[in-house]
């Protein structure tokens, strides 16, 4: 029985805005009430920080407090490389040094904040880190650039995980770490045992991979599968959406690639409910996460390793169909 840990980043049960409705679509939440919404849902064990939102150096106290008062668990920081106006031409691959600089740190700053609290995991999105033009990127140079702070920051705590979260376009047209395949190798030139990767399931999906070979990759060229996002979306845009509200067969695969390749680490929500409640949407997401895991886990594994074998599609949807809706 494969039975992951499940979390969820704290932003995701307060409130949502964009460019459209800049004030946020609901009321916002003190902090203290954001870790209770996300303590009062069933499976949920951890919680993920974004540093500036939720966590800096000065409230590591009030931060200690509310995990050990809610008996929640530090899976991961998100340091801010992308929500500040000195991010807005790149973090680690801006063409100012100075601002390359500050990426390691504000890293650095993080690593050492997460030790405090518990946690030994950082989880980089490098969402500015990218180009939007034609001629605007020196795509060797600029991909040094990350992989030298990258390098920095992972060798100056080897008791912390950095992971590195890829996404295809937004809020840059072009991303650096854009699929599984360029992050692994850029993650293979770092060359760091404490680096690896974060999949965000609507990231990859975006990306038009199949997130479970993504795991297969991930686990065949060095383990480096260190951290998961969960949400859902149609394939066009980083949607955001309740996970298993749009795939379904996708997800199982997934599960069962996580369950073979035996990956430990959490399971966390990304996601943000701009016009439903979050603490609902977020809910909704762990509930099909146990669903759907339920399912995988009912599956005879000699049965699919033997579908497996046999490469014949047909095989493959009877089984499914069987273990999904019972005939």
């Amino acid at each position: 029985m494969y039975k992951p840990k499940y979390s969820v980043i704290l932003g995701n049960v307060g409130s949502c805005c964009d460019r459209y409705m800049s004030g946020g679509y609901s009321k916002s939440f003190k902090l203290e009430k954001l870790f209770d919404r996300v303590a009062s849902i069933e499976h949920v064990e951890g919680v993920e920080l974004v540093s500036n939102w939720h966590i800096t150096t000065q409230n590591v106290q009030r931060i200690k407090d509310n995990l050990a008062r809610t008996n929640l668990k530090a899976v991961s920081i998100i340091p801010d490389h992308f929500g500040e106006m000195k991010w807005g031409k790149g973090a680690f691959t801006s063409k100012d040094p100075s601002i390359r600089a500050e990426a390691v740190k504000v890293t650095k700053e993080m690593m050492d904040v997460a030790a405090e609290i518990g946690c030994d995991l950082v989880s980089l999105w490098p969402g500015q880190d990218g180009y939007d033009y034609p001629f605007q990127g020196d795509y060797i140079e600029e991909r040094g650039w990350f992989e030298e702070g990258v390098k920095e920051c992972c060798k100056y705590r080897r008791d912390i995980k950095v992971a590195i979260e890829y996404k295809i376009k937004e809020p840059r047209n072009r991303s650096y770490p854009s699929n599984v395949g360029t992050t692994l190798l850029m993650v293979k030139e770092i060359g760091e045992p404490n680096c690896g990767v974060t999949i965000d399931y609507g990231h990859a999906e975006v990306a038009y991979e199949n997130v479970a070979e993504s795991v297969a990759i991930l686990k065949k060229y060095g383990d480096k599968l260190f951290h998961i996002h969960m949400n859902d979306n149609y394939g066009f845009w980083d949607d955001d959406m309740i996970t298993g509200s749009i795939h379904t067969i996708p997800y199982i695969e997934f599960f069962y690639w996580l369950k073979r390749t035996g990956y430990q680490g959490w399971i966390s929500t990304d996601q943000y409910p701009y016009r439903e409640d979050g603490r609902e949407a977020v809910n909704e997401s762990v509930q099909w996460f146990v669903a759907l895991m339920d399912i995988m886990n009912s599956m005879d594994e000699k049965e699919v390793e033997q579908v497996l074998k046999t490469g014949d599609a047909c095989q493959a949807t009877r089984m499914v169909r069987k273990y999904l809706l019972g005939r």
